[in-house]
């Protein structure tokens, strides 16, 4: 096991390397219980030329050597894990690492994803305010980005009334972004859990955030949009989770006001339309 283990660890580290040839690596060496022969996993891995390049020339170099030494410090669960989530793991392309603070067993526990947007108006705040607080008290755990707006909100409301949430950043555990949400991360790593398939170090790059994003879609048993725009990485999450059989609800909205084209448009394709918080807990199975 510590074998698998450390071939993730450094698989999940290796730059260059797309998610998808990361996890077809995997699924080879996994299958073929090879560990250590690079030329033969990337030869029957079926990974594009780049990533192939790519693992060749970082797998043994001194950069990737520190990075591994450095991110042993810090607490992870990989895929083989028994502390792993099942829901995450069966979907598609899932992190082969989580590097984590704080409570791990809130990744199996009833769970909603919110996402919206960043510029979130004083309708969205009172969406927030009036769905989310019933759902936290019954012990829903509430699952976000850490971004500015509605994922902001949503971790400060479960924090607020002594519910659980999880943040999925798409950087390093070291890191804070945006920088004023510095002490919201913490206090979620504290009380909740703060989870990220970065390594320690990672900033926060743009085409992190989509890959962010279906770690949340996967983590949750239902997933929340309020106020999106046409076009906008809480719909990407929205359609992953519906590719993921995910129950997608959406909080709708006037129909001139520009944030609230992508859930009216949500809604129009089949997404839960949210008036009141029965609503939502109605697509909870709770005792």
């Amino acid at each position: 096991m510590l074998q698998v283990n450390d071939f993730l660890l450094r698989l999940s580290l290796c730059r260059g390397i797309s998610l998808v040839s990361k996890y077809r690596l995997w699924e080879c060496a996994q299958r073929t219980r090879c560990f250590n022969n690079i030329n033969f996993l990337i030869e029957h891995s079926k990974i594009s030329l780049r990533s192939a390049t790519a693992f060749k020339n970082n797998w043994t170099s001194s950069d990737l050597d520190n990075t591994v030494k450095m991110n042993k410090q810090e607490p992870f669960i990989t895929i083989v894990d028994p502390l792993y989530p099942l829901n995450l793991k069966e979907t598609y392309c899932p992190p082969l690492v989580l590097f984590y603070r704080g409570n791990l067993s809130l990744l199996h526990q009833p769970s909603i994803g919110v996402v919206g947007t960043r510029q979130i108006t004083a309708y969205g705040q009172s969406a927030l305010r009036g769905l989310l607080p019933p759902l936290i008290k019954r012990q829903i755990v509430v699952i976000s980005g850490l971004a500015q707006g509605v994922d902001g909100l949503s971790h400060e409301l479960a924090l607020k009334y002594g519910g659980q949430t999880i943040g999925v950043i798409g950087c390093g555990l070291d890191k804070a972004y945006p920088q004023n949400h510095q002490q919201l991360q913490k206090d979620v790593a504290s009380r909740g859990l703060l989870i990220s398939e970065y390594g320690i170090g990672e900033p926060p790059l743009a085409y992190h955030f989509p890959e962010r994003n279906r770690i949340i879609a996967g983590l949750s048993e239902v997933v929340l949009v309020v106020e999106a725009k046409k076009r906008s990485g809480s719909l990407i999450t929205a359609n992953i989770a519906l590719d993921e059989n995910r129950s997608v609800c959406a909080v709708p909205g006037r129909i001139d006001a520009p944030l609230s084209v992508g859930c009216n448009s949500l809604i129009a394709a089949g997404a839960k339309p949210i008036l009141k918080t029965q609503d939502l807990l109605d697509e909870f199975r709770l005792g």
